[in-house]
């Protein structure tokens, strides 16, 4: 039996969104027959056929079978979907069959694991107007042999659908600005308006309906890019719905299996080469591809500075008898001769410069987290 909001949108894809039949059957996997009843206003209900046959798919099978089984050992977001599986199969064994095969399996075998994903939503109608939103979502990749719990920071146009994707060992407020720089060098411009949840990064303080004190680095940051945030009323994410499902879109689509790189930079260039190679779709519903509805709000984009915004922290601090520093719960050598003395600290997103007055005496790699040294 067809749940309520199953019902509800196959209808409301049809009369509000003019959405065809035979579209809605390949959404939402139903049969024509299905979606007619539906529409005609009966709440139906259907029995699948016991066994599926899979003749094309059938040397495949063990080949699905043991990756979707893996995925029980992986992050629940970054597990393989019925698109995913369909491109591996397609790049790495050569598969020839059509796509609404594997996905028909994929949900069978997704059912038997208890992989089941949640079901469909309805997308907005895209105006464009210069505006974007912004997000973090949670990810883990495998960074020169280790295991890494990373932050990923996503920014997509609510018109066009392009989007910029970047990982991050946290979501600071020097990695949210690095992660607009970044993303404004993408785009070659920046939105107008961008659209958040609450993040404290951003905001100070919620007061009702849509006031915000924001906090002063970012209130400097905004005012520099020249661009208006708006945020979402509280507990209401599904405002920017758009950067959601991108933050689960990227994971499931650019880090299943679980990526590797050499480093954080190199995981960084395999994510910008499928943030382009993404501009050669076309979304479900659109009649041109996102680097062509791209094209057509450039226009609206504001033009970049001529210098960037210079993202950097800069602290005073006495280097201790071992000729160590501390900074933000992490230790970092200077030479010898400079124990005891009062140093000067730059710390940019990736690297650490440590100065004694115009003189700069080392430059480590930037560590997070706690009681790590860079000697």
């Amino acid at each position: 039996m067809l749940k309520v909001e199953q019902y509800d949108y196959i209808r409301t894809a049809h009369r509000v969104y003019g959405k065809k039949i035979k579209q809605i059957a390949r959404e939402t996997g139903h049969s024509k027959n299905t979606i007619k009843k539906v529409l005609r206003g009966e709440y139906t209900g259907y029995k699948p056929r016991s066994q599926q046959p899979y003749p094309v798919l059938g040397p495949y099978l063990q080949i699905i079978d043991k990756w979707l089984e893996d995925d029980k050992k992986s992050p629940k977001k970054q597990r393989h979907t019925a698109v995913r599986v369909y491109r591996r199969l397609c790049n790495e064994h050569g598969f020839t069959g059509a796509e609404t095969t594997v996905r028909s399996y994929v949900r069978e075998v997704k059912a038997r694991l208890g992989l089941n994903i949640p079901g469909a939503f309805i997308p907005l109608e895209p105006v464009i107007g210069g505006e974007a939103e912004v997000d973090w979502g949670n990810c883990i990749a495998i960074l020169g042999g280790r295991k890494t719990r990373l932050k990923h920071f996503c920014m997509r146009s609510k018109y066009s659908g392009k989007h910029f994707v970047r990982c991050y060992p946290c979501e600071r407020q020097q990695a949210l600005f690095d992660g607009h720089i970044q993303a404004f060098s993408f785009f070659g411009g920046v939105f107008p308006v961008l659209i958040y949840d609450n993040m404290t990064t951003a905001v100070e303080k919620v007061f009702q309906g849509k006031k915000r004190r924001l906090q002063e680095a970012y209130d400097r940051f905004k005012a520099f890019y020249n661009f208006e945030p708006r945020f979402c009323n509280r507990g209401a994410g599904h405002e920017k719905g758009g950067v959601e499902g991108l933050v689960g879109f990227s994971r499931r689509n650019y880090m299943v299996p679980v990526p590797e790189a050499e480093d954080l930079a190199a995981l960084n260039d395999k994510l910008l080469q499928e943030c382009l190679a993404y501009g050669d779709h076309t979304i479900s519903g659109r009649r041109a591809s996102v680097n062509e509805l791209f094209e057509a709000e450039r226009s609206h984009l504001l033009s970049l500075p001529d210098i960037p915004f210079s993202n950097v922290d800069s602290v005073c601090v006495k280097a201790d008898k071992f000729a160590t520093v501390r900074i933000d719960k992490n230790r970092y050598s200077v030479p010898t001769a400079y124990a005891h003395f009062k140093l000067s600290v730059v710390m940019h997103i990736d690297h650490v410069e440590i100065f004694y007055r115009n003189k700069k005496i080392v430059c480590h790699r930037r560590l997070y987290g706690n009681n790590k040294w860079a000697l």
